[in-house]
Parts: structure tokens; C-alpha cells; sequence
């Protein structure tokens, strides 16, 4: 069975506080981005998995890999037998785009297809949960707005209807890396209003608090958000902890 996971953008991101769990408490809204991988998933008599990827720019033990950890967390739960993975990589890697949780979160679903898991929506978002911060996000794969942890979500009904393109500067940040730049503070709007605001007007609402660190440290960032909007996007920005950027087109 093959599928395409794609990416995901975030629409404005506060870091907010820091929380007694010791993960920091985040607001921001989730949009589903056109970047896809592509899984193919090859059942196998026994019960060992293998994971073959293409095109990727790291290289990790398969017991690190986000395919093997959702396959091993259903074989472990559901007894499913081995499989045979194949990814190749569309997605780049330490850039905000979501791409290992997307590959996680499809690797799930498709195994709860090939196997007649009969697993709900639900029950999905638990597993995924299990696996990573941002993986519950593609089990939904709609608009959501967070509001906690990557898993803390609230489904929306909103119909995006801007084009996306996204560009990656090729520049690694570690999630450290990331926050070491950052300083929690209240969220300056409530991001769900700006559903109901023009969208000429979110250039001058919404940031995301990883950006302004990013770029200081990382300056080609700006260069991308800048060549967006001389394409003629209404709005550009990093997404996620970085690097890659995102245009919005009418």
C-alpha cells in the first residue's frame, strides 16, 4: 500500500510559559502543507520490519526511525506481523515541516488499514501521541489550533483557501537550538480570530516566536521570507522552530 504524507506549516507559534512537565506550553494553528514523502508498506509472513529510505539527508539506527517506532508500537499492542518499509523523502529534515511525525502518523494508519485493525480516529490519536508531539496533528490532517503540547489540538472547520509554497534554506535547527532563543511571554492575539480578519492584514498580527532567534543565527532565513513576498505573497513566515518558510498566495 502507498500513501503521501505531507507536511505541515504553523500559522503563527507563542511559546507562552514553560510547564510543570517541563515541556513548554505553545499556541498556534496547524495547516496541512502541499510537501508529501512517499510510504509504501509491504506486509511480510514474519515478524521482523524493515525500513528502506531514499533521498534522505540522515542516517539513524531503524530503532530510532518514527516508521519502525509506529510499526513496533502496533505489533507490540495488536501482535500484527513484520513489514517491509520503503520511504522516500520529499520532506526536509529539521526544517518545521513535520516530517518524520507525518511519516509516524501514516505508517499508523496505513498499518491499521493493511491489518483490519478497525482502529477510530480516537484511538489513532492516542498511539500517535505516544510517538511524538506533532504526530496526533497528521491523524487529524485538518486546520487545528494547539493549545498545550504538538498533541494538544482542537479540530476546525475552516475551509483554507490560500496557496501554499514552501522553501527550505537546507539550514539544520535542532529543537535546542531552537529554543535557546526564546523567552516565554503571553500570547500577543488569539490566533482563532484571525479567521474572521482580512488576510492582508496577518502580515502585521502574526508571528512566531522561534523567528526572530532563527534568523539572527541563520540570516539566508530572512533572504527566503523576503524572496516570498516579491513573489507576491500576502504573507510569509518561518514554520515551526525552522528552518523552512512558507508564502501564502490568494
Amino acid at each position: 500500500m502507498i500513501t503521501f504524507p505531507n507536511c505541515k506549516i504553523n500559522l503563527g507559534l507563542f511559546i507562552t510559559h514553560k510547564r510543570p512537565d517541563g515541556y513548554h506550553h505553545l499556541q498556534s494553528l496547524f495547516l496541512p502543507g502541499p510537501l508529501t514523502d512517499v510510504l509504501e508498506i509491504i506486509p511480510r509472513k514474519d515478524h521482523e520490519c524493515t525500513v528502506q529510505q531514499y533521498n534522505a539527508s540522515f542516517n539513524i539506527p531503524i530503532e530510532q526511525h518514527s516508521c519502525y517506532k509506529a510499526w513496533k508500537l502496533l505489533h507490540e499492542n495488536f501482535g500484527i506481523s513484520g513489514v517491509d518499509i520503503y520511504l522516500l523523502k520529499k520532506i526536509p529534515s529539521g526544517a518545521g515541516l513535520g516530517g518524520g511525525s507525518s511519516d509516524a502518523a501514516f505508517t499508523l494508519k496505513t498499518l491499521n488499514e493493511l491489518f483490519s485493525l478497525s482502529l477510530n480516529e480516537s484511538e489513532l490519536l492516542k498511539l500517535a501521541s505516544q510517538l511524538g508531539s506533532d504526530d496526533a496533528f497528521f491523524i487529524y490532517n485538518q486546520p487545528c489550533y494547539l493549545d498545550g503540547k504538538g498533541h494538544e489540538l482542537t479540530p476546525l472547520n475552516w475551509e483554507f483557501p490560500y496557496r501554499i509554497e514552501i522553501s527550505s534554506p537546507g539550514v539544520n535547527i535542532s529543537t535546542a537550538e531552537a529554543y535557546s532563543t526564546v523567552i516565554p511571554k503571553a500570547a500577543p492575539i488569539d490566533l482563532l480570530t484571525i479567521m474572521n480578519l482580512p488576510h492582508k492584514d496577518w502580515k502585521n498580527i502574526i508571528t512566531n516566536d522561534f523567528q526572530v532567534g532563527a534568523i539572527s543565527l541563520h540570516p539566508t532565513i530572512q533572504d527566503h521570507i523576503d524572496a516570498m513576498y516579491s513573489k507576491g505573497a500576502f504573507y510569509a513566515a518561518m514554520s515551526g522552530s525552522g528552518s523552512s518558510v512558507f508564502g501564502l498566495f490568494d
